[in-house]
């Protein structure tokens, strides 16, 4: 009986198939399954991409938490001091997950020049202060330099550049209001390096400098600043990081995380989740049905020799299993091909950028690309598992043909 099951294999998994009728169908199942598991890589990559480029922009300009005094009233200029000797400064050191806690003071102002202006926030920083996102979003100049003894350089995004039609080591008028409404000061920072991340909601407005010349504009003491923000090493973890320090941190400060911030912006990323699921679920129900249809054409074109195994004594099992697994077969090459389609498209967009988004609208400037392993062996191992499920009951007819009618059939 092995033999006869061994020989039925070899039959149908042989090339003999590609003359027969079920040619076409085996075919077109195959490049169902393929596109499916090239788009579905493609949704998930891309998604995942597009969700960790917009925090890392939002946490680069914001940190992931902030700790501000309550009376500046959720703005995003530093209105009251904070000192800046408190006990989870420069760590928190009952929290583990934490990378960085950085002092800043933000300063509304407006850029003027001879034919235009431009209003801006003046983030004031310190030496101390994570320059990586800056680093690698830098188009153009380099960073201010913290050493040297009053320190007026600025980095500017390429957005307040353009528009102002300034450029690289051009001193540049701003002006500040102070505590009377009536009165402002100027100051003349140089532009020393120019930056680009896309995301025009902040580039248009942030420009980065000293703290210690926004403690003289507001007449603030070395020891004041308007805030911290907290630098957390993982994102999935922020709630739960946020609890932590709210509780660490006097009851006189406030803590708040950039989901609460930036809740709209993140609720709109959630609804991606919602569209790769469903994509997923609709291609793996097409590739699913390519699958049937080919495998019951496969079984009722092989009618004949079903029935003659049957009198051989082979078992409807064994002969329901041959079909499975030379379906598993076609699954895996369709998965194959799907996987080398997907993962080409998505490093291709990766490196070299060739589809552009309206970073207006969409924060990034390129389609952002995320390849990870993990998700890339759940959706394969999902798809073969889910079809060859759908694929038991059509194989089912195995039982159903009878040898005396089947040997007959034609």
């Amino acid at each position: 009986m092995n033999y006869e099951l061994f020989i039925a294999k070899r039959i149908i998994a042989g090339k003999e198939y590609k003359n027969s009728i079920s040619s076409p169908i085996i075919k077109i199942a195959i490049v169902a399954i393929s596109l499916g598991m090239a788009i579905m890589l493609i949704s998930v990559a891309v998604t995942s991409g597009f969700k960790q480029k917009v925090r890392e922009k939002i946490a680069g300009f914001k940190g992931h938490v902030q700790i501000t005094n309550y009376d500046n009233n959720n703005s995003d200029v530093s209105t009251v001091a904070l000192d800046i000797n408190q006990d989870f400064y420069p760590s928190f050191k009952s929290i583990k997950g934490i990378k960085k806690v950085q002092p800043y003071i933000n300063k509304g102002g407006i850029i003027r020049t001879p034919t235009d202006f431009q209003g801006i926030v003046f983030k004031g920083v310190n030496k101390e202060y994570d320059f990586t996102f800056f680093k690698d979003y830098l188009i153009a100049g380099r960073l201010p330099n913290y050493n040297q003894k009053r320190n007026k350089e600025i980095l500017i995004s390429k957005s307040i550049l353009d528009r102002l039609q300034l450029k690289l080591n051009d001193t540049i008028e701003t002006w500040f209001q102070t505590k009377s409404a009536t009165k402002f000061k100027m100051r003349k920072p140089v532009i020393v390096g120019v930056y680009d991340t896309g995301f025009e909601q902040f580039d248009t407005t942030i420009l980065l400098g000293d703290l210690k010349e926004v403690q003289r504009i507001n007449k603030w003491k070395e020891n004041e600043v308007g805030g911290f923000e907290v630098m957390l090493d993982n994102f999935n973890s922020l709630e739960l990081k946020a609890d932590k320090i709210e509780m660490e941190v006097t009851p006189l400060l406030k803590t708040t995380t950039i989901l609460n911030s930036f809740s709209n912006l993140f609720e709109w990323l959630k609804l991606f989740d919602n569209n790769v699921i469903f994509i997923i679920i609709i291609m793996i129900v097409i590739a699913s049905i390519n699958m049937i249809t080919a495998l019951l054409v496969l079984i009722l074109e092989r009618v004949q020799m079903i029935g003659v195994l049957k009198a051989l004594g082979s078992t409807n099992r064994g002969i329901q299993k041959v079909f499975l697994y030379n379906a598993t077969y076609l699954i895996l090459k369709g998965l194959f091909f799907g996987n080398i389609i997907g993962v080409g498209l998505l490093l291709v967009q990766k490196y070299f950028g060739v589809i552009s988004l309206n970073p207006a609208t969409y924060y990034v400037s390129t389609v952002p690309v995320n390849i990870n392993i993990l998700p890339l062996l759940l959706l394969n191992i999902g798809t073969l598992l889910l079809c060859l499920l759908m694929l038991i009951i059509p194989s089912m007819l195995v039982a159903k043909i009878h040898p005396s009618k089947s040997i007959k059939f034609e």
